[in-house]
């Protein structure tokens, strides 16, 4: 495996900028572009290619990632798991550990079991807290769980590290923000690592390379009362 780029050889950010903004300037195309005739549309859409290649030089810094998928709308844990899906295809190796969840067994733990031994999976929870109603014995297992999640975010072999829900365990207190950060800061160069739960700290916002918020607006379940469906919700 390559060694990351060294961030310092990378271009000035004012360059990157400005192939940003005429990229944007010049837009996608389609019917969006002013162009009417065939001609000027193709020599838009081939000024479009040249600054597009030029944007993709501009950027040759390799890292290991810190992803958050926060926010109170559905498909935090989907998001994650599509890393994860694309990572294993890649043959890289995997490790996905639940916080909180562990109630029952999600579909996509049996369809990604075929990996085998690329993929760690591991639900170290009881499920929601008004289903465990034991606080002291939910703490412990959360704890469990970072010590799993410390193993994996140290181990070089794993390209991708999910906490899912671990925001979850933050917001509750069963998890502390600093050990979080530390152990973000204990990964391999090249490792990535995906953070999933609502209410994610600002903390580890300010600390993440990528965070996508996901917004509700609205849920079968408060609407019209749909349950939780197999394929859908897990």
């Amino acid at each position: 495996m390559a060694p990351p780029i060294d961030p310092s050889s990378a271009p000035a950010p004012t360059e990157a900028t400005n192939l940003d903004q005429q990229a944007a300037s010049l837009g996608p195309g389609g019917s969006l572009a002013p162009e009417q005739d065939s001609e000027g549309y193709r020599k838009r859409m081939q000024r479009r290619r040249e600054v597009q290649q030029q944007r993709l030089q501009a950027r040759q810094v390799e890292k290991g990632l810190v992803l958050v998928f926060t926010g109170d709308g559905k498909g935090k844990t989907t998001a994650a798991l599509g890393l994860v899906l694309r990572t294993l295809g890649h043959g890289e190796r995997v490790a996905v550990i639940q916080f909180i969840k562990g109630g029952w067994e999600p579909g996509e733990a049996r369809a990604l079991s075929r990996f085998g031994d690329d993929l760690h999976w591991q639900a170290l929870g009881g499920g929601f807290t008004w289903e465990t109603q034991d606080r002291e014995r939910d703490r412990a297992m959360v704890q469990e769980a970072w010590q799993q999640s410390l193993r994996h975010l140290r181990d070089p072999s794993r390209k991708l590290v999910v906490l899912d829900e671990v925001n979850v365990a933050l917001k509750l207190g069963y998890l502390e923000i600093e050990q979080v950060l530390h152990g973000l800061d204990q990964r391999p160069p090249l490792t990535h690592v995906a953070l999933t739960g609502r209410g994610a700290p600002t903390a580890l916002v300010e600390r993440a390379d990528l965070v996508t918020e996901m917004t509700l607006r609205r849920h079968p379940f408060r609407e019209q009362g749909v349950r939780a469906q197999a394929g859908i919700e897990y």
